[in-house]
């Protein structure tokens, strides 16, 4: 939580206070993965292309070593009958030659494609770097629905809405119980109750109610940056030892040539995942990591073998927002300092709970007092 934060007050909502907003569901993430799935059958169709394309070039060399190793063996044969000819034989030998070079480093130039083709498509597509991402442990209950949904992002909005103090938030079980007090605008609240009570003895207050419109995110666009210097390190082992000391054995490790490593430059333990980003010096050093995949590495007294993966960054490149009216939820406002906290939010229950007042069930309340602030917390409907 930051400072701006902590100067507010939480507040309890014993159910939510807004409804439309929707979470990603089991189905949605069952759909995400069938997406993935249709997208690696994709390149795994475009990997075997490229196989296809390699093999081809492998055996046009072999026929080309073939045909270059038969015109040695004619210039042989050619020597040995026309041994006065040695001169135009060394020029055969030589064009043999030559073509031979020719050919290896048509090879060469060949196979140095393929790599970057295929490096080039693991590190442009986000499909084909997830089988070299950190594993996580997920469960997925529920049912696959449409399959149109299947390319979107859904979002589960996380919203708080600032409470001045003397204000409340009254959230109804149905809508149009909300658009009734809010169409009233004024409400005049007695804070006692009682058949014994005297005209004289009641409390009155009046308070407005309005609509509560808030923003909702409508388009996001997150861009992806893949660090060339940069490893994720994942499945490290549980040690009783200071992160300190685990990051100084990886900076070890991977420091030596031998290891397939480098000078490292910085290394960074995420605590939210339990995993290492470690940075290297000199570039070109990553890549050949991340494409082991998985390397055992010597920790104290025990060897463990420790997840290599790309380290991916995002950032958010365009996000928009439109406004949005919550349908079963009324702010209250211009409610006077004369009750306690608790007694003031029973009196606008009982008030707004009552049908005669044009109210109905209330779902959740949340009052702030006058001279305090407070946040409330817009999460998706339950009901």
């Amino acid at each position: 939580m930051d400072a701006e934060e902590d100067s507010f007050v939480r507040l309890p909502s014993p159910g939510s206070l807004e409804d439309g907003f929707p979470e990603v569901t089991p189905e949605q993430v069952q759909q995400q993965i069938e997406c993935c799935k249709e997208l690696c059958s994709v390149l795994e169709k475009e990997h075997a292309k490229l196989q296809m394309a390699k093999e081809a070039v492998e055996q046009r060399t072999q026929e080309l070593r073939k045909e270059g190793e038969l015109l040695h063996k004619n210039i042989k044969q050619q020597m040995s009958l026309n041994r006065d000819e040695d001169r135009s034989c060394q020029v055969g030998i030589f064009l043999a030659k030559d073509e031979m070079n020719r050919l290896r480093q048509e090879k060469q130039v060949l196979k140095k494609k393929l790599e970057e083709v295929k490096k080039r498509v693991l590190w442009e597509d986000p499909v084909m770097m997830l089988p070299a991402l950190p594993e996580k442990k997920m469960v997925f209950k529920g049912l696959v629905t449409n399959k149109d949904n299947m390319n979107k992002l859904m979002l589960t909005p996380l919203i708080r809405y600032p409470l001045l103090g003397g204000s409340a938030l009254i959230t109804f079980e149905k809508a149009e119980v909300a658009q009734r007090i809010i169409e009233a605008k004024e409400h005049v609240v007695e804070l006692s109750y009682g058949e014994d009570l005297e005209e004289l003895d009641r409390c009155r207050v009046r308070v407005q109610a309005a609509p509560v419109d808030i923003l909702l995110p409508s388009a996001l666009e997150i861009g992806l940056t893949w660090s060339s210097r940069s490893i994720l390190v994942s499945d490290l082992p549980s040690l009783a030892i200071p992160e300190e000391a685990l990051l100084d054995k990886l900076e070890l490790f991977f420091s030596k040539t031998k290891n397939g490593g480098s000078e490292v430059e910085s290394r960074e333990f995420l605590d939210d995942s339990g995993q290492v980003v470690l940075t290297f010096v000199e570039d070109g050093v990553a890549e050949p990591l991340i494409a082991r995949g998985h390397i055992q590495v010597l920790i104290g007294k025990g060897r463990y073998e420790l997840k290599i993966s790309p380290c991916v960054s995002g950032d958010i490149t365009n996000l928009q927002f439109q406004p949005s009216r919550c349908p079963r939820t009324v702010l209250l406002s211009g409610i006077p300092d004369v009750l306690g906290e608790e007694p003031m939010r029973d009196a606008l229950e009982i008030h707004f709970q009552k049908a005669s007042r044009g109210g109905g069930e209330v779902d959740a309340l949340a009052y702030v007092p006058v001279g305090q602030h407070g946040v409330a917390v817009f999460t998706e409907d339950a009901g």
